[in-house]
C-alpha cells in the first residue's frame, strides 16, 4: 500500500517530498508567506511549485521532542522524549520507532537529511539507523560543545580548532 495513496493515483512517478524543519522559524518569516524583511527565493519557488501546508503545529516548544514527533507522527512523551538531548546524553530517540523516512524507503524513495539531527548522537540513534540513506549535518546544535559535521557515517574534522565547535568557524 502506498504511503500517500491519493498521490499514487495521480502520478506514475512519485513526487519529490521536501520537509523544512527549522528551529525558531515563524510562519511569517518566509517571503512566500508575506515577510518583507528577509527574501527567501528558493523556498518561495518550492512553495509556488509545490504544496503549501498552512496549518501546522509544533508538538513541543523544544527541538528534540518536536523533531521526534514530526518524524514518527507520535507524541514525543509517548516515546519517553521530554527534553532536549544534550551532548552528554547517553540516549536518543528509540531505534524501534518507525520514522517517516523508513516509510518512504519502503515506498521506494531515497531519503536524506541535511542539517541538525538532535535525536541522539550515539551510534544506535544516528539518522542512518532511522531510515535516512544520506546524512550531511550535525548530531546536535552548535552551542553544545565540540562536535563535527558528518557526511553519512564519516566525521569531517576539516579546519577544526581543538576545543572549538566546528560551526564557529563558518
Amino acid at each position: 500500500m502506498p504511503v500517500f495513496p491519493a498521490l499514487a493515483q495521480v502520478a506514475a512517478t512519485p513526487p519529490n517530498i521536501v520537509f523544512i524543519f527549522a528551529d525558531d522559524l515563524g510562519y511569517g518569516d518566509l517571503s512566500s508567506f508575506g515577510s518583507t524583511t528577509i527574501d527567501t527565493p528558493r523556498i518561495d519557488s518550492l512553495a509556488q511549485d509545490g504544496i503549501r501546508l498552512t496549518d501546522f503545529y509544533a508538538a513541543s516548544p523544544v527541538c528534540s521532542p518536536s523533531r521526534a514527533s514530526l518524524l514518527t507522527g507520535r507524541y514525543a512523551s509517548r516515546m519517553g522524549i521530554r527534553h532536549v538531548f544534550m551532548d552528554d546524553s547517553p540516549d536518543g530517540m528509540p531505534p524501534s520507532e518507525i520514522t517517516l523516512a523508513e516509510h518512504l524507503q519502503a515506498a521506494g524513495y531515497r531519503t536524506g537529511l541535511v542539517g541538525k539531527w538532535h535525536l541522539g548522537h550515539r551510534e544506535p540513534f544516528m539518522p542512518w539507523n532511522q531510515g535516512f540513506d544520506e546524512f550531511h549535518g550535525v548530531p546536535y546544535s552548535n552551542d553544545m560543545g565540540n562536535f563535527f559535521f558528518y557526511h553519512n557515517r564519516e566525521m569531517d574534522r576539516t579546519g577544526a580548532i581543538p576545543g572549538w565547535p566546528l560551526l564557529t568557524l563558518f
